[in-house]
């Protein structure tokens, strides 16, 4: 299992978000740091990748023991 670490951008979107879907993309990160799976693409040009819960989008880079979470927020302003 990896480590899930989050920026204080990161943490300021996912607390700005309602509290269903803050929970809902919790348990998607925390899964996707368990076990790899998830809705998952990885951004061109960038070590980047996005995590999809609905109309939200994560951000965040992986390493092999870390994931650590960039941004987050609705689908029309994240890639902004």
């Amino acid at each position: 299992m990896k480590v899930v670490l989050y920026t204080g951008v990161a943490r300021k979107a996912l607390r700005d978000l309602p509290s269903d879907m803050r929970d809902a993309i919790k348990a998607k990160i925390g899964r996707s740091a368990k076990t790899g799976a998830g809705d998952v693409s990885h951004l061109k040009g960038t070590h980047a990748a996005r995590l999809r819960s609905g109309d939200y989008r994560v951000i965040f880079l992986e390493t092999a023991d870390t994931l650590e979470v960039r941004a987050g927020g609705h689908r029309r302003n994240i890639y902004r």
